[in-house]
């Protein structure tokens, strides 16, 4: 019998790794379903081997052979045109079937393909999303499981393509804003360790054969110049292993929290930052909510979008404070993790009894909040950078130019 080599995820999100043998790939994932794991990657290890790898590179069992996973793009993409087919008055699978015909990209037609054959097997479109976790994420399988429960399917579907297309444009104006400064001082350090290292060397060294008394700023600029020129591979090694240490411990639950909370104090980006997962949380409840999911649930699904151990910890508080009867409101403001007209505007919600609206006027105002504080941080951050440079650029010209004025009068 194969032997298959996995890695995936627990009900609980932590990954899982391991060996297992089955008849056929689907079969492995089947039983690893059933012990509560989902399965990302799966690869086929050779006959009295579990280290070595005799099947194809990637292949995932989620995926069914298919690499790599699709984009949101295309999720949101396909779950729009399926939507629209739905309300057309077309059965599901043969939805799909028209998808099949008409997408040009294999990936997807692939996707669209496996998940047609295995609703004519009689499995549920929840029940076959969720085996593709690569692709359908838990709020998108929850989402379609409440349609499916409530006989809404196609308007879940139209949710479900705004909320990805929502979150696709949330992540460019993010992506965007920090493009183009990051750019700027990649160029700029670049620039003046060229400097530093090749051409102030060359110039200094006519002052040094001299062998007189330099300006201060000619001295410093000849100390750091050496120093960069000396140890220049002991410094890119250095940033090397902070990088790769860094890297490792950001990798632990302990380690990953600590970022979380120092990069919330940072000013501005710190902001900004709560700002966009409170819209991410915001959205997805309203969503999930409207869609039928029942809160609990939601909320355990709707934590995980917005990618920071410490606000997701104060929901989960929350959550667990809700199950033994409490409102929504309060855990979360007893938090300290969100700001008061969140915590107020939930308590509304809940007096009057539209959650859901409320919810999404929170996502509404924090976009705009989102679009206001980076338009703010990018028409600031431009000139203060020039100016910065400028700085720098004008003390590397005075160090030089100052022992050359002192050599003039000297001759004079």
């Amino acid at each position: 019998m194969p032997v298959y080599q996995y890695k995936g995820y627990k009900n609980d999100g932590a990954a899982a790794t391991g060996i297992i043998d089955a008849e056929s790939p689907k079969v492995a994932r089947v039983k690893l379903r059933k012990v509560g794991v989902f399965p990302t990657d799966m690869v086929e290890q050779s006959s009295g081997s579990a280290g070595s790898n005799t099947g194809s590179p990637g292949k995932s069992s989620a995926g069914m052979g298919r690499s790599p996973a699709l984009s949101t793009t295309d999720v949101a993409m396909m779950t729009r045109q399926l939507a629209t087919l739905l309300v057309a008055g077309l059965p599901l699978v043969e939805a799909l079937g028209v998808m099949v015909e008409q997408t040009e990209k294999k990936a997807v037609k692939s996707l669209m393909a496996d998940i047609r054959e295995e609703l004519r097997g009689g499995a549920s479109y929840s029940a076959i999303l969720e085996r593709y976790p690569r692709e359908f994420s838990q709020i998108y399988v929850h989402m379609v499981r409440a349609g499916e429960a409530s006989g809404a399917l196609d308007q879940i579907l139209f949710r479900l393509a705004e909320f990805l297309e929502k979150q696709l444009g949330l992540k460019h104006k993010v992506t965007n804003a920090v493009l183009y400064p990051a750019l700027m001082l990649i160029v700029g350090v670049s620039v003046l360790f060229f400097l530093m290292t090749f051409v102030v060397p060359k110039i200094t060294a006519v002052f040094t054969s001299l062998k007189q008394a330099l300006p201060w700023p000619t001295v410093v600029l000849m100390s750091i110049s050496h120093f960069l020129a000396d140890y220049w591979a002991l410094i890119i090694g250095g940033i090397g292993l902070l990088v790769w240490a860094l890297r490792r411990a950001l990798k632990t639950e302990a380690g990953q929290t600590t970022a979380d909370r120092w990069l919330l104090k940072v000013p501005l980006i710190g902001e900004v930052a709560r700002m966009v997962a409170i819209s991410r949380l915001t959205s997805t409840l309203a969503t999930m909510l409207a869609s039928g999911v029942q809160l609990l649930d939601a909320m355990d699904v709707a934590k995980r979008v917005m990618n920071n151990r410490v606000l997701e910890q104060a929901v989960e508080g929350a959550r667990q404070n809700i199950r033994e009867g409490e409102t929504i409101a309060e855990p979360l403001k007893r938090s300290g993790e969100f700001p008061a007209l969140v915590t107020h505007m939930i308590a509304v919600g809940e007096r009057s009894g539209e959650m859901e609206e409320m919810l999404r006027r929170i996502g509404q105002i924090y976009d705009g909040e989102v679009d206001r504080v980076i338009t703010r941080f990018t028409s600031l951050l431009e000139p203060i950078m020039i100016l910065v440079m400028g700085i720098l650029v004008f003390f590397i010209v005075v160090a030089i130019l100052l022992p050359i004025f002192e050599m003039g009068q000297m001759v004079r």
